[in-house]
């Protein structure tokens, strides 16, 4: 059950129809093969550029749609019903390239944004580090104030896109102590000396986004390479999170409901006892529970993406989405598993990697354990 057409422009629906087809046709039928290679899918990559699924909510002077957060959010959806790891990708692109359209200079717009949303460049967002996860605040990366500019060192974990990046946007310390002020963000590019990636991680899920390791090992910075002024990185990236949310709780709903049409195809074939296997109470009440928590969780994501289209503070909405959404991505995934009983448990099975690739939902753009603590704080203020 999707949400009422009726409260979609025809705009909205277009978009969500355009990435649909692009997802049924072009995405799903090589997931189980880009998952089993753990490979980057390049081909995809330009094609997503070529057809506006880069840069959704980015202004149409630089090359993006110039749509607004629900057109994103349904476009999030749409690609992680073919594979997530495709649509990580979109929700990668849009966070840097929001951060370059807002606060990007018009030659760093011009050098990164421009060729980023054609698909000719390919980022990284270089925020976490071993000790500073949730604990932002506690980031040791450090760029130090020269006469031509800044220099860089430190190192950054868990990077997507790590092995593959041109270009990193990276958070570092530029001031002593712990408050915002004390951060600011670089645009890093990879020609640059000093800037090296570790080995390509093996993950449990979406594993055909790539994920290293970055080292930044006395990188010379120029003054350009400034992002936004000094000082004002960690606020700047804080504001970009929301829409992130967004994209993340819209992702979850897409795997929530890739699982859901595998287990109603599921349960009309296997047959147990003589009967198929949907005749049973216990499979139909996990459908119905599944399609109740994604229609609600589709709900919340979009209502939060409106919030933020009309310029209203969303925050604990947009955590509440994305927190709500992954958790019954994950919930309800561990259940497609046990409608296909012993066959969801074989690798290479649709089920299975579902369930292997909900789990980070939980984890990135902040752990569902800080969204509740921003929920709380957004109650009690």
């Amino acid at each position: 059950m999707e949400t009422s057409d009726m409260e979609l422009s025809e705009e909205h629906r277009m978009i969500r129809a355009s990435a649909a087809r692009f997802a049924s046709d072009r995405v799903a039928p090589c997931a189980a093969d880009l998952d089993a290679n753990e490979a980057f899918f390049d081909d995809l990559y330009r094609e997503m550029a070529q057809r506006g699924l880069l840069g959704i909510g980015i202004d149409q002077r630089y090359g993006g749609a110039g749509a607004d957060p629900l057109a994103y959010a349904l476009v999030m959806e749409e690609l992680a019903r073919g594979y997530s790891s495709v649509a990580d990708q979109c929700g990668l692109v849009e966070l840097v390239a929001t951060l370059l359209e807002l606060h990007g200079s018009p030659e760093q717009q011009k050098q990164y944004l421009v060729p980023l949303l054609r698909g000719e460049r390919k980022c990284a967002f270089a925020l976490t580090e071993s000790e500073a996860g949730s604990d932002v605040a506690s980031l040791k990366t450090r760029a130090t104030r020269t006469a031509g500019g800044w220099r860089l060192n430190g190192s950054k974990i868990w990077i997507h896109n790590g092995p593959i990046c041109d270009f990193a946007v990276v958070l570092a310390r530029t001031a002593d102590g712990k408050t915002g002020s004390s951060m600011s963000t670089f645009i890093v590019d990879r020609s640059l000396g000093g800037f090296s990636s570790g080995a390509k991680e093996h993950k449990m899920g979406q594993r055909a986004s790539q994920l290293s390791t970055l080292f930044f090992d006395d990188v010379v910075l120029p003054a350009v390479a400034l992002l936004g002024g000094e000082g004002v990185g960690f606020p700047n990236i804080m504001r970009c999170l929301d829409k992130g949310r967004v994209g993340i709780g819209a992702l979850s709903v897409g795997i929530c409901q890739a699982a859901l049409d595998a287990c109603i195809g599921q349960a009309k074939v296997r047959r147990q006892f003589g009967r198929a296997i949907g005749e049973f109470q216990a499979i139909q009440w996990k459908l119905a529970d599944m399609a109740k928590d994604i229609y609600a969780a589709r709900l919340m994501v979009h209502d939060a993406a409106r919030k933020l289209g009309r310029g209203e503070r969303a925050t604990t909405e947009c955590s509440m989405a994305k927190c709500f959404a992954s958790d019954a991505a994950v919930a309800h995934t561990a259940q497609a598993v046990q409608v296909f009983g012993g066959s969801g448990f074989i690798r290479g099975m649709l089920v299975e990697r579902l369930y292997r690739d909900a789990k980070i939902t939980q984890i990135y753009e902040g752990t569902n354990e800080i969204q509740r603590l921003i929920i709380a704080r957004g109650l009690l203020q």
